[in-house]
């Protein structure tokens, strides 16, 4: 079988810290052509530095935008230097790592299923590879009587979420399945020719449900090959990481993103989907920020008063920057295009 042409899109997810060891293991693990595309949103001057070397020693395409940007705008940025010829983009988050034939063997799903969209077996945290995070899953509109009225909702659910591998490897297999994760998500360039561009008005949360739902309503298939694995790797923020990761989960985000979807799909607001996610509004900042900086700040100790006291500081402070921000954003200056069109393993 002749290899079609593949082109990777990497972009921020929410942090820049692990940019060097998402990056070498790429070119460690990948043994077929590639073309690599990497978009670099506001990245610190280091990282920055870092990525126009590795342009010069490996040859990839490297866009670069002075402000940060939502995953699906740096997701359609790359988008748009990928060449006419590529049958597959595969979109990677900037914070994974791969395993040896991660992307020979989502190809070969996609060439013998005829896929639009393949997974991996992802994993999250370390040691790496040993933990479950997304081995495909369900996703649908369903509709519900209610009160005499029907009403849409969200059927979402994940397969094996936080499952040890070795707990369920004899029960991982190729399947197909109806949401794949932007984490790492081969694409059949095709099919864009069908949903348009990834939807820009989903600045944080359910851009990936939201993409395979129109790739479902489109025609096209999604598989979960558990033959490739990457790993999500979480992991402590620096300093540099801070302001990127505070809009990236900021709460006004985060609540545009979802009302977005809801108004999009015509879905119920009430629908424990939800609620859910509103009351875990800002989560993500603190367990990965503010719940360690308290920590810090009593010596070590969980301190659950000092917690409650300075919650409604920090989410003003967020409010804050999301708005500055937001100010700031139509002054910032466009992309620059730094390198060549394509590399080789």
């Amino acid at each position: 079988m002749i290899n079609p042409k593949v082109t990777l899109v990497v972009v921020p997810r929410e942090r820049f810290s692990y940019t060097r060891q998402s990056l070498e293991s790429i070119y460690q693990n990948t043994q077929i052509p590639f073309s690599l595309i990497y978009v670099d949103g506001g990245s610190p001057k280091k990282v920055q530095q870092y990525l126009e070397e590795q342009v010069a020693e490996k040859g990839f395409k490297l866009v670069r935008s002075d402000r940060y940007l939502a995953p699906n705008q740096a997701r359609n940025l790359g988008l748009k230097y990928v060449d006419v010829d590529s049958k597959y983009v595969v979109f990677v988050d900037n914070d994974i790592v791969t395993t040896p034939g991660w992307l020979k063997n989502l190809v070969d799903c996609a060439q013998e299923t005829n896929a639009s969209v393949v997974c991996p077996l992802t994993c999250i945290g370390q040691p790496i590879h040993q933990t479950v995070h997304l081995a495909g899953g369900e996703a649908r509109i369903v509709m519900e009587t209610r009160d005499e009225k029907i009403v849409r909702k969200v059927h979402e659910k994940h397969y094996f979420v936080n499952r040890p591998v070795a707990e369920v490897s004899d029960q991982l297999h190729r399947r197909q399945c109806e949401f794949a994760e932007f984490h790492c998500m081969l694409v059949r360039r095709d099919i864009f020719e069908r949903t348009n561009m990834l939807d820009e008005g989903l600045l944080s949360t359910r851009e990936h449900i939201d993409f395979c739902l129109s790739v479902t309503q489109a025609g096209g298939k999604i598989y979960c090959e558990p033959d490739s694995v990457v790993t999500y790797v979480t992991g402590k923020l620096e300093w540099s990481d801070l302001p990127f990761f505070f809009l990236r989960w900021s709460d006004r985000w985060e609540l545009d993103s979802l009302k977005y979807f809801r108004q999009k799909w015509n879905l119920n607001d009430k629908d424990k989907y939800f609620k859910k996610r509103y009351k875990r509004l800002g989560h993500r900042r603190y367990h990965a920020f503010f719940r360690p900086f308290v920590r810090n700040l009593s010596f070590g100790q969980t301190n659950v008063w000092l917690e409650n006291r300075l919650k409604p500081l920090e989410r003003l402070l967020n409010r804050y920057l999301t708005h500055r921000y937001a100010q700031n954003q139509s002054q910032m200056i466009g992309e620059q295009v730094i390198g060549a069109t394509s590399s080789q393993p």
